[in-house]
């Protein structure tokens, strides 16, 4: 599986330390940044993972900031990703199960290492339920299709 990831500078040493996770699991990694722990803007790193992941070059990907909200915020407005923050293991297998979710934000600030490698792993290994779920990704899918044209909202 390839998997984007990309973090701000409050993120970057879980995302290094993750993506050592994902390429011990066999995973192929696409690094968007950032490199170093210099301050930068969540929003070009987000929207470079979440293109990737919309455009199929990635099948999933891996966000993360210091409350993982500013990542799922700027991720959720690419057409086509379902971006999850996750606190545990739990919040990670549900945004799988019910949601199909292709993005997980996750919070370096608040989620130990430990926690956060069982998160990814959760992640990871929950494949998406389908049925009345499948339903309900499909209504997303269709308000995104119908509010959207060139990439631009329709008005």
């Amino acid at each position: 599986m390839k998997i984007a990831v990309g973090s701000d500078h409050r993120g970057y040493e879980a995302k290094e330390r993750i993506k050592a996770l994902l390429q011990g699991m066999g995973m192929e990694v696409g690094d968007h940044g950032s490199h170093d722990s210099r301050a930068c803007d969540y929003p070009d790193i987000g929207l470079s993972v979440a293109e990737t992941v919309s455009s199929g070059q990635a099948e999933r990907g891996i966000l993360f900031c210091g409350s993982g909200i500013g990542m799922s915020i700027t991720a959720n407005k690419v057409h086509g990703v379902r971006a999850a923050l996750c606190h545990d293991e739990l919040t990670a297998q549900m945004a799988r199960r019910h949601n199909d979710s292709n993005v997980l934000c996750l919070p370096a600030d608040l989620v130990g290492d430990a926690l956060m490698q069982s998160i990814v792993r959760m992640w990871l290994s929950t494949e998406f339920e389908g049925g009345r779920h499948a339903r309900r990704v499909e209504k997303i899918l269709a308000y995104e299709q119908r509010h959207e044209i060139c990439g631009k909202p329709a008005r």
